[in-house]
């Protein structure tokens, strides 16, 4: 089996990194950061997220499995102390495989033809850099609402347990196809006015935002990475065919990770 491993880069993930190639290569297993079969983050989700985007082009073809060296993750879930354990499972049987949906993005511009098209695994949050965000939102081809306020998070179910949650967003088991759009600061007042809930859409349904100011700068976060658009005409969101492939050793269901991460008092 081809492997590579993504790390935070501290000196702690270093030296993971470093044993888990060296024990893998003893088990014949090959190091390929080009194909990789399985890829492996060691750090924290935000490594994971780095390890997503760099390979997203492989979905098809590589699964994802993280150990975190931090806090415990929703997508790094194995321990430092259980990498030998880890080796072993990886070598010696074969691994289930658990998909989840993503977010797929697509951005047009006024003055081109051309579309730019991205994939998420948590969420895409969108604001204006001058002032309120002001855009009308339509579902399927409707419009629904013209939403005045700071921002709009539109989140997978896996990332629902992310930004979309402080935001008071709902939280969505992973295993539904399905994405929220969830409302940050909005204005609502005698004269404007917004739905003021988050909306969970299944998905056959596609969410789009249109700027009524389109050549205002806007700040696109996908994930971890953020960059600053103009002259956007039109922003598309829906639950993308594609799925991210988790390769599975053992049982840790969803909702026990989500008392652990914020209900348990165990740390």
């Amino acid at each position: 089996m081809r492997f590579a491993i993504l790390s935070r880069g501290d000196q702690k993930s270093e030296l993971i990194k470093q044993r888990m190639v060296t024990y893998l290569n003893d088990f014949s297993m090959i190091y390929d950061d080009k194909e990789p079969e399985l890829v492996i983050s060691v750090g924290g989700d935000g490594t994971f997220l780095e390890a997503f985007h760099t390979y997203s082009y492989r979905l098809e073809e590589t699964a994802f499995i993280g150990v975190h060296t931090g806090h415990l993750g929703f997508y790094a879930d194995w321990l430092p102390e259980e990498v030998e354990k880890l080796v072993i499972e990886i070598t010696k049987k074969p691994f289930e495989i658990v998909e989840y949906p993503l977010l797929e993005l697509k951005i047009g511009s006024v003055n081109e033809t051309e579309e730019h098209h991205y994939l998420a695994l948590n969420e895409v949050s969108i604001k204006s850099s001058e002032g309120t965000l002001v855009m009308d939102l339509l579902i399927n081809g409707t419009h629904f609402e013209r939403f005045r306020g700071d921002g709009l998070c539109i989140s997978t179910p896996s990332g629902s347990t992310a930004y979309n949650k402080a935001l008071g967003g709902a939280i969505i088991h992973p295993s539904l196809e399905a994405l929220q759009i969830t409302e940050m600061a909005s204005i609502n007042n005698r004269v404007f006015r917004t739905i003021g809930s988050p909306l969970i859409l299944p998905k056959h349904h596609i969410s789009e935002l249109r700027p009524l100011y389109k050549k205002r700068n806007f700040t696109i976060t996908i994930d971890h990475n953020t960059e600053t658009y103009t002259n956007i005409e039109r922003i598309e969101c829906h639950v993308s065919d594609k799925k991210i492939r988790f390769a599975r050793f053992r049982s840790f269901p969803f909702w026990t990770r989500v008392r652990e991460s914020f209900i348990s008092e165990e740390r």
